[in-house]
């Protein structure tokens, strides 16, 4: 298995990985979906560099295929739309997966393209603690120093919004 080793915290491949970070906390720190998606596009970007600087191809594939979702998802709430960017995460484990881990984080973009398409409010973010679960694995295996402090803090942050959120319409 080829496993990354973590490198230096300050290589260049890190700090994408660290803008990734702020980036995907302010995203799940949003009780608005709409603002949700805005900073998850932001993450996906900084994160497509981030895994292309530490040679992952599915992972910066999958966050650039994430980039374009969560934008389209601003727009329209498709069921065709997402089995299109689905039917692209699997093309791209196919073509690009070498390792039984490369799927992880096509996995977890599948399962945020149909929550962030079907669902809404604390359900989008219940269905995005699998993806994170997914990605934690991904970025320890992948060496991402940023990525796996990011997706822990997601863990925590998002479990700490739906308390919130349901916490308001309990109160409704």
């Amino acid at each position: 298995m080829d496993f990354v080793v973590f490198q230096d915290w300050r290589a260049p491949a890190q700090l994408f990985g660290y803008l990734a970070f702020a980036l995907g906390v302010a995203s799940f720190l949003q009780k608005s979906d709409r603002r949700f998606k805005w900073f998850m596009a932001g993450e996906c970007l900084a994160y497509v560099v981030h895994f292309w600087l530490l040679g992952v191809p599915t992972a910066a594939a999958s966050s650039g295929v994430s980039l374009v979702r969560s934008l389209l998802s601003l727009y329209t709430r498709s069921a065709w739309v997402a089995l299109g960017v689905v039917v692209v995460n699997l093309a791209l484990g196919y073509g690009l997966a070498t390792q039984w881990w490369n799927w992880l984080p096509l996995l977890a973009s599948t399962i945020g393209t149909l929550a962030l398409f079907l669902l809404h409010g604390i359900r989008i973010r219940v269905v995005m603690l699998a993806g994170t679960l997914l990605w934690i694995v991904n970025n320890v295996l992948s060496g991402s120093i940023g990525g796996t402090a990011l997706e822990l803090t997601i863990l925590i942050v998002n479990c700490s919004t739906i308390w919130r959120m349901r916490a308001t319409s309990s109160k409704i």
